[in-house]
């Protein structure tokens, strides 16, 4: 019995000594737990039971919440045109209504109304002449017509456009009196009219102006028109600059690498108004070709273009008058029976055939001394040289020298043509000595300067003083 009862214990101690799990009296499942880690045993009963329990609860959530509906709202009623007008008046208007609409402001609590609103007694204003004149438009700015047309009367006539100052007093039967209006009528005159003693009275006022030239310098560029015009020349400044060129020069010929130096008359008031004048002097810096150095000289009463790099020059080499038109000679000096006339007469010239409008050139240097229209001979030149010498052209289609001027050996003076009495384009060449036609082939002279000393100083102190 006691070894049984002995045995029996040993057992039990081992038992209570050996681990939970080799020890088993019944299965007692696990609690259930909804919080299933959805990141471990991915695909296992658990984690299936845990999605399952997931995507049940979106569902109830789901439908347990309220619809997707547009919340309720409410349109202001619009505020009647009076108080939005007072509104707008005040500056609180939307930005689509723009700026203030020029009412008078809403009346607070402390205004008291009155029976009529007072009158300014000055009103001042400016205003624009139209193509109907000064008068109608004081007339539309509220001036009486009587002042307006007292006003017209004294500014005489006001070019369209002008922009006028003008003060308006009283109002008198509907109208207000003029009590002073200005405007420029020049770049240096100021016209004011004013009321004194009771009468519009008119003052010209003079205003300062700078009158010193204005000198542009620059490249031609891919043109030599629109480089003067980017330079600050206006279209009258560089057609009359490129015209001088054109005395002297093709201007066709001037390069991109050319560059222009001209110097122009000019006014400029203090508010910064200018009226460009005459051109006086031009000159151009050649890369081929020589240069120029033209200026503005009056000979004869008649302004003309002096080049200043070779005027008074005297060559020293003793050659032949220049040929005037490279063209060959078609008829010499002297009898012979005339094309159009059919009898005998003296040929006092020599012709060369030449196209119409080839280039004819003065054949020595000389002054103008006529260029016009000479009966027979058509359009015609004459230039004096030195020694009594003087030269003809005739026939010509256009003549591009004035009476008066100077010119030099070789130098452009018209293009050749048919006026006259001619059967063809052609240049017909006189020299005459003393007034007394002389063989052209027969000429030889130097020649020399055409151009009294005292003038070349002149106009060499004046090129210093224009292009130092």
């Amino acid at each position: 019995m006691r070894e049984a009862w002995l045995g029996r214990q040993r057992v039990g101690a081992a038992a209570m000594a050996a681990p939970a799990h080799f020890v088993s009296f019944g299965h007692k499942p696990a609690p259930l737990s909804l919080v299933v880690d959805l990141a471990e045993d991915i695909g296992s009963r658990k984690w299936w039971r845990g999605a399952a329990t997931l995507s049940a609860l979106a569902l109830v959530l789901g439908w347990l919440a309220p619809g997707i509906e547009p919340l309720p709202g409410q349109h202001g009623e619009a505020l009647p045109g009076s108080i939005d007008e007072q509104w707008r008046a005040i500056g609180v208007g939307t930005r689509v209504d723009g700026s203030r609409s020029g009412l008078r402001m809403a009346p607070g609590g402390r205004v008291e109304p009155i029976a009529a609103a007072p009158e300014r007694a000055r009103v001042a204003t400016r205003l624009s002449v139209g193509g109907d004149g000064l008068g109608p438009a004081l007339v539309r700015a509220g001036a009486s017509y009587a002042d307006a047309v007292r006003a017209t009367a004294l500014a005489g006539r006001v070019p369209e456009g002008t922009l006028v100052e003008l003060v308006l007093g009283r109002r008198e039967a509907g109208r207000r009196a003029i009590d002073s209006l200005g405007y420029r009528a020049t770049i240096d005159t100021r016209i004011a009219i004013e009321r004194r003693d009771g009468t519009l009275t008119l003052r010209r006022i003079a205003l300062n102006i700078d009158q010193r030239p204005l000198r542009l310098r620059g490249a031609a560029g891919d043109g030599i028109y629109w480089a003067l015009r980017n330079a600050g020349a206006s279209a009258a400044t560089a057609t009359e600059y490129l015209k001088a060129l054109a005395s002297e020069i093709d201007v066709g010929e001037i390069g991109p690498q050319d560059r222009f130096d001209l110097v122009f008359a000019n006014r400029r008031s203090a508010d910064g108004s200018a009226a460009p004048g005459m051109l006086l002097y031009a000159a151009i810096d050649r890369q081929l070709g020589s240069d120029l150095q033209l200026v503005r000289w009056t000979a004869g009463g008649k302004p003309i273009w002096i080049n200043a790099a070779t005027v008074g020059d005297v060559r020293r080499d003793d050659s032949a008058m220049a040929w005037p038109v490279d063209a060959p000679i078609t008829s010499r000096f002297g009898l012979r029976v005339h094309p159009i006339l059919r009898f005998a007469r003296m040929h006092r010239g020599i012709d060369f055939g030449a196209r119409s409008g080839t280039p004819i050139r003065a054949a020595a240097d000389g002054q103008v001394a006529r260029a016009g229209w000479a009966g027979g001979y058509g359009r015609q030149v004459r230039l004096a040289h030195a020694g009594g010498l003087a030269t003809s052209y005739s026939h010509m289609s256009a003549m591009v020298v004035e009476p008066g001027s100077f010119v030099s050996r070789g130098q452009v003076i018209g293009y050749v043509g048919t006026s006259g009495l001619s059967t063809g384009p052609h240049l017909h060449y006189e020299v005459h000595s003393s007034g007394r036609a002389i063989d052209p082939m027969s000429v030889r002279f130097v020649t020399s300067r055409a151009i009294d000393p005292g003038v070349v100083a002149a106009i060499r102190a004046r090129v210093k003083e224009l292009a130092p």
